[in-house]
């Protein structure tokens, strides 16, 4: 049985959570796309943990945690990482890393952030941490797979090549100092011995634990909002988070995909730049900011406040028919119990004429919101653990949600841990 868990929205929808829950009743979980520029939240026995390149399922001893080919690999944060965690009494999780899964390099980290520098306000809210450059050498057909590493004259070579052009450029266009290709190498030759106990190749792993019926679970970054071909281009990540990708970045095929958890936030939030129609300021969003989550509504990566808003159902409802979800996980009701209304998008003005339609980027740039008042449920409904306990006007906050987008809410988050669950 294959799951994927993805997010509907913009990305920090709180997915780490409920992919954690999820873990638990797993034998693999698999990282299918993405690097270390989005993390996701844990709140276990052990502790608190912003998790970066390991996928969720690490803190259970019986699961196996793939790195698919999709995704890409900052070897020094991997590292880092594992040291991390073993510092803090964390068993060493069963960690797998595909051969064919491709390495950031420094020169990807370097062009991101001289980029953004230069775009200066027009820039994309990137992490910085050399995605968008990595996926465009991967296409460029330019990129370092895992396997390179242990083919020091193929890896050597390329390395040459590489740097040649991208030196020429950094220094040229941005007028920074030259990648040393040598320190490099020698780098990725050290890199290379330390993680080669976790390399493999994970596709014939799925492929053989897939015969014997194993539970596996496909653990997406970010959410469809920041996909490249359906997203806020050009805001967006640039790999697919898309439960249809997830076939392709894990290495399994696509029909043993038997459902898609798409999971959405009480209310919208947005790290980065681009248009984010039911966005609001000042007070009244440092105040919803301040009570989100375990810590308040701050990037897991980057530490960035994120931007606040109301729930957009229009933006969610396509979310989740991009992502084809068979299934809601709705998370941080709680965080809205201080409300006395509390108001959800339902529809767009642009130049004069509504629609529930989620639109281009440049029209979704002009949009306004249009908002339907729900009434507040005005108490804590964090101990709460049976879904008819919840105040009545709460349930009517769900059932809207799940009215709107007609796809079944099937799992509520209201608190930070993993028992603060109710299962409809």
């Amino acid at each position: 049985m294959v799951k994927a868990i993805v997010g509907a929205n913009w990305g920090d929808e709180g997915k780490g959570k409920i992919t954690d829950m999820l873990a638990a009743e797993s034998d693999i979980v698999v990282r299918f796309q993405g690097g270390s520029n989005a993390g996701h939240t844990i709140i276990n026995d052990y502790g608190k943990f912003a998790l970066h390149m390991l996928p969720s399922g690490i803190f259970y001893e019986h699961v196996t945690n793939v790195l698919g080919p999709g995704t890409a690999i900052n070897i020094d944060i991997l590292l880092k990482e594992l040291e991390a965690l073993e510092e803090r009494g964390i068993p060493r999780p069963n960690l797998i890393i595909s051969d064919r899964a491709q390495l950031v390099m420094p020169w990807h980290i370097l062009f991101d952030r001289y980029e953004e520098e230069r775009l200066g306000s027009r820039q994309f809210g990137s992490t910085k941490s050399g995605i968008a450059p990595f996926y465009a050498d991967k296409y460029y057909k330019i990129g370092i797979q895992v396997c390179d590493l242990y083919h020091p004259e193929i890896l050597k070579e390329k390395i040459g090549c590489i740097t040649e052009v991208k030196n020429m450029l950094l220094t040229t266009l941005y007028g920074a100092l030259p990648v040393d290709g040598e320190r490099v190498y020698n780098e990725l030759l050290r890199f290379g011995e330390k993680i080669s106990p976790m390399v493999r190749d994970t596709t014939g792993f799925l492929q053989k634990h897939l015969k014997e019926g194993k539970r596996i679970l496909l653990e997406g970054q970010l959410g469809a909002l920041k996909d490249p071909d359906h997203g806020i281009y050009p805001y967006t990540t640039s790999s697919s988070p898309l439960a249809g990708f997830a076939a392709v970045g894990a290495g399994i095929p696509p029909y043993e995909i038997k459902e898609v958890i798409a999971v959405v936030k009480a209310y919208s939030s947005c790290v980065g730049a681009g248009p984010f129609v039911s966005e609001i300021f000042g007070e009244e969003a440092s105040q919803l900011r301040e009570r989100g989550g375990d810590a308040g509504e701050y990037g897991a990566t980057t530490g960035r406040p994120r931007r606040m808003g109301w729930f957009d159902a229009v933006a969610t409802r396509y979310g989740c028919t991009v992502q084809g979800a068979t299934c809601l996980a709705l998370t941080l009701l709680d965080v809205l119990g201080y409300l006395d209304e509390i108001p959800i998008c339902v529809s767009y003005e642009i130049d004069g004429d509504i629609t529930d339609t989620f639109p281009v980027t440049p029209l979704l740039s002009k949009a306004k919101p249009v908002y339907k008042m729900l009434p507040g449920w005005k108490c804590d409904i964090s101990k709460i653990r049976r879904y008819e306990d919840l105040p009545c006007n709460a349930r009517r906050y769900v059932e809207f949600i799940e009215d709107f987008i007609g796809i079944p809410i099937k799992m509520i988050s209201n608190g930070p841990r993993r028992d603060d669950i109710i299962l409809r």
